[in-house]
């Protein structure tokens, strides 16, 4: 599986973006998408993760109310619709997938990554 983020930029505290992640190879093993993202000196944390249907979704506490996941079988492609954002949110974040069909908050559980897309707001 290969996937490829997108949607990355510099935004201003309050402002909006969405990120995007097409997935190509076997897609079939794309059960469970989320993203993650890690900040300068940080760990890897956590963002958001949403299963096939695309009914059950699980959000980080920092996330929850500002940020949406969302997918689109069709296209293999998931979204981060990201609101409100944060000085604090700034980072690479990354997409990823794995095959079991339910949804875990351990980077090490994923086995697929993409690049990473870059988020910096400023304050």
């Amino acid at each position: 599986v290969q996937l490829q983020a997108s949607g990355g930029g510099l935004v201003q505290a309050g402002d909006s973006l969405r990120l995007s992640c097409a997935a190509s190879g076997r897609t079939f093993s794309t059960n469970v998408m989320g993203w993650f993202r890690q900040a300068p000196g940080k760990e890897r944390e956590f963002v958001a993760a949403i299963n096939k249907s695309g009914v059950i979704r699980s959000y980080a506490d920092a996330v929850k109310g500002r940020f949406t996941i969302s997918r689109d079988n069709a296209k293999n492609t998931v979204y981060l619709q990201m609101n409100s954002l944060k000085p604090e949110d700034t980072a690479v974040y990354y997409c990823t997938a794995r095959y079991l069909p339910y949804i875990v908050t351990l980077a090490n559980d994923y086995s697929y990554w993409g690049q990473g897309t870059q988020v910096t707001v400023s304050s």
